[in-house]
């Protein structure tokens, strides 16, 4: 899946060459355990779709969780702890273990809404963030026979599996009045006080629709969407999708500018576009 790196006269010395290319191959034991554990959560999730007997409940915050999402993650958890017991794990369901500059952070079922209702837009998050850099991210949509991931210095990819895919690349898109914006919730930009700002945005555009979730920022990432933006977002929510977003040529920030998914808010882009949509709906 990783490239050789390019062989271009005065692009890069050997041994700038030699240190990119252990920066590419470093995380591939990572994201081939993040499919392999995507494999194992799959059988559970699947299973459980539609069933007539799942349970569901609503939690302090008035968000959904399903018997579903608590089998998945104590699925993921008991594989990291046997495969990266030094590593430290984040879910949404449960609460954090262990201390250490290597992050897990999972959502076992992104999009728990649609799950429940049998709206097949849902799938698990996988993200590795080392030192506080979000190296690995994978996004597993078995309902829509997808998944999307991405590795650091690796490029971003989309397909069945490691050996089904195709890299994937933002678009080119250059002007708002050209660009396709996808958003969760419209109404809810209310209580981030930017429902204004946003709605004006979405008019300026060629084409807005509500994707939602992770699929927005996917479709992104594949160059079918230009811009996507959610006011109210976790960790858990974010981390995987950045390096995927990086990886394929865009950007992705909180509304306050800061790259990264740690700001509880999401603006991504394909680059191009990011400067003009911050002027327009960021905060400060």
């Amino acid at each position: 899946m990783t490239e050789a790196l390019p062989d271009r006269c005065g692009a890069e010395d050997s041994s700038a060459a030699a240190a990119k290319l252990g920066l590419v191959r470093a995380y591939d034991d990572d994201l081939r355990l993040a499919h392999v554990l995507a494999d194992a959560v799959e059988r559970v999730t699947t299973a459980r779709f539609r069933a007539e007997d799942l349970r569901v409940e609503a939690k302090p915050d008035l968000t959904l969780v399903s018997d579903a999402d608590r089998d998945a993650e104590e699925l993921i958890r008991g594989q990291l702890a046997r495969t990266r017991p030094r590593d430290a794990v984040i879910g949404e369901e449960f609460d954090p273990t262990g201390n250490s500059a290597r992050q897990w952070i999972v959502d076992p079922i992104d999009g728990t809404h649609n799950y429940v209702r049998g709206v097949p837009v849902w799938a698990t998050l996988i993200a590795l963030v080392d030192d506080g850099v979000p190296v690995i991210g994978l996004v597993a949509a078995p309902a829509l026979g997808r998944r999307w991931w991405a590795a650091l210095g690796s490029g971003a990819w989309a397909g069945k599996s490691l050996t089904s895919a195709k890299r994937i690349h933002v678009s080119s898109v250059s002007r708002i009045e050209d660009a396709s914006i996808s958003c969760s919730s419209w109404t809810s930009w209310a209580d981030v006080d930017r429902e204004r700002e946003v709605l004006d945005l979405a008019r300026e555009c060629w084409r807005e629709r509500a994707f939602g979730d992770f699929w927005s920022y996917m479709l992104l990432a594949e160059g079918c969407v230009d811009i996507a933006a959610e006011p109210e977002l976790g960790l858990h929510d974010m981390a995987a999708l950045v390096p995927i977003v990086t990886e394929a040529g865009g950007r992705f920030t909180a509304l306050a500018g800061v790259d990264g998914p740690f700001g509880g808010n999401a603006v991504a882009t394909n680059g191009i576009l990011h400067d003009e949509v911050l002027r327009r709906i960021g905060t400060p």
